[in-house]
């Protein structure tokens, strides 16, 4: 890792490494280490240092999220959900909105991104959250369902319907209407603080529009998507990371029938199968992110074979090492037990795995007819 790179990911690990069981448990991460990576620049760290970000390019970005992913997966999906925000602000705000909104969000203050709805999941076509443009004001209203981060958040960026197409509002979350409600015990990644947010008649100055706006969803969603399924599928091999580590570690000090684990050939396939998953999961994101570096043509492409390869490895890795493991991954916090319930959750988000197939297949079409 380069030295920032390097430095950023220590940061993230050493304050959360040793505490990621307990979070996982209470279902909250600490404000003060929120507000400390915020300071710093580590949550949404591709934002430009001009901004107080890291100005972190896409690859280097990946090996950050991946060191935070495999300590804590509630702490890199809060990333995750910060970085899609800043960026679109980055790419969708004017110039006075970026000096307005980003130092914001690097100077300790989070922000999560709020897509989904009840009835618009994967098809964002359904959204029925509107924004309303009344002279130099705007008008949100809409709930939005699983916002990551939004319990955390000071700023949402909120996607609705408008004008014939879609639009994106940055919404502070202490404005007058809107309410912000905890998913109670969600299956994985506990702790990131997964939300609904109902926006009743919340007036806001037209400054919080985002450019972009009255473009068709599929348009103005297809980059913060792909910025955020880059994310994922860097949180995907962390976790791989972290359930190839225990299992290697466990195997090796673990004895049954006179022997290591680890010497036993259908213990060695778990290994083998767990390493093979960490090694294609980390080539398919570094030429996703190399592409969306380049800006390739394909690169939104590239990020759903990413994110769709890596949730698939570590949602079999974490079962193979929950497998090994035995009782002693079992337990409801363990590293290999919170992986296992937080890849789950991965083949979901940010495009579930029959979406990416579709596009995958729509793909191959294309380039193989």
């Amino acid at each position: 890792m380069k030295g920032a790179v390097a430095e950023a990911a220590a940061l993230a690990r050493g304050l959360s490494e040793r505490q990621a069981e307990e979070w996982d448990r209470r279902a909250e991460l600490p404000r003060e280490v929120m507000r400390e990576l915020g300071a710093k620049g580590v949550l949404c760290a591709d934002v430009p240092e001009q901004f107080g970000g890291l100005g972190l390019s896409s690859l280097d970005n990946g090996q950050l999220i991946a060191a935070t992913g495999e300590a804590c997966g509630s702490l890199r999906s809060v990333m995750t959900s910060q970085g899609i925000a800043a960026w679109t602000v980055s790419r969708f705000g004017s110039a006075g909105q970026r000096a307005d909104f980003l130092p914001r969000l690097t100077s300790g203050e989070s922000a999560g991104v709020a897509f989904s709805e009840s009835g618009a999941g994967s098809d964002l076509s359904a959204m029925a959250t509107e924004i309303t443009r009344h002279g130099d004001s705007i008008v949100v209203e809409g709930e939005k369902v699983w916002v990551t981060g939004a319990h955390y958040a000071s700023l949402l960026v909120v996607f609705g319907r408008y004008d014939g197409g879609a639009a994106m509002a940055v919404v502070p979350t202490d404005a007058p209407g809107v309410s912000i409600e905890r998913v109670p015990d969600p299956l994985g990644c506990r702790a990131a603080g997964h939300s609904t947010v109902r926006l009743r008649n919340v007036r806001l100055s037209a400054g919080h529009l985002l450019g972009g706006a009255g473009m068709p969803v599929t348009m103005l969603a297809t980059s913060p998507l792909t910025h955020g399924r880059i994310s994922v599928a860097w949180g995907c091999v962390g976790m791989l990371r972290a359930c190839l580590r225990a299992v290697v570690r466990h195997s090796a000090r673990r004895e049954t029938f006179g022997s290591p684990l680890a010497d036993h050939q259908l213990i060695r396939r778990h290994i083998a199968e767990l390493y093979a998953g960490e090694r294609a999961s980390t080539h398919v994101c570094e030429r996703a992110s190399e592409d969306w570096d380049a800006q390739r043509p394909r690169h939104t492409t590239a990020a759903v074979l990413a994110k769709h390869v890596a949730a698939g490895h570590a949602a079999r890795g974490a079962a193979s090492a929950v497998q090994v493991l035995g009782s002693a991954g079992a337990s409801n916090s363990h590293v290999v037990a919170r992986a296992y319930r937080d890849a789950k959750l991965m083949e979901i988000i940010e495009g579930s795995n029959e979406i990416s197939q579709l596009i995958l297949a729509d793909e191959a079409v294309t380039v193989w007819a």
